[in-house]
């Protein structure tokens, strides 16, 4: 997986990428109570807003770490917001693209990357 400095995943596979929050980001927000997912078939670009996130603390922006075409919304969250509160890198996964442009990726953070900045 890959991660941003505002708390994205993006994990790729053969089919694109899916994208959700980290841990560190559900422990800032607290509880989630409210998802607005992006429209299927939408263009995102890097940085842009992709998500809004609703929790017991303050509502969030989740932006897209990578540009792309949506090509599916986790629209079990909308029935069921446990899942991103117990598994936000699992089953609590947020959207998923195809990518536009994979060099993006050289661009985040790896895992030890990411446990660095958070440590600090």
């Amino acid at each position: 997986m890959k991660y941003t400095e505002t708390h994205e995943w993006v994990k790729v596979d053969i089919d694109g990428a899916t994208v959700g929050i980290t841990r560190f980001a559900l422990k800032e927000l607290g509880e989630i109570v409210y998802v607005e997912l992006p429209a299927v078939n939408s263009k995102l670009k890097s940085g842009d807003e992709a998500v809004v996130l609703e929790s017991t603390k303050a509502a969030a922006d989740i932006y897209s770490p990578v540009s792309g075409v949506v090509t599916e919304v986790n629209s079990k969250l909308t029935e069921d917001l446990s899942l991103i509160n117990e598994a936000p890198e699992t089953a609590g996964w947020l959207f998923k693209v195809k990518l536009d442009d994979a060099t993006e990726l050289e661009k985040l953070y790896n895992e030890d990357g990411y446990s660095e900045l958070i440590e600090s």
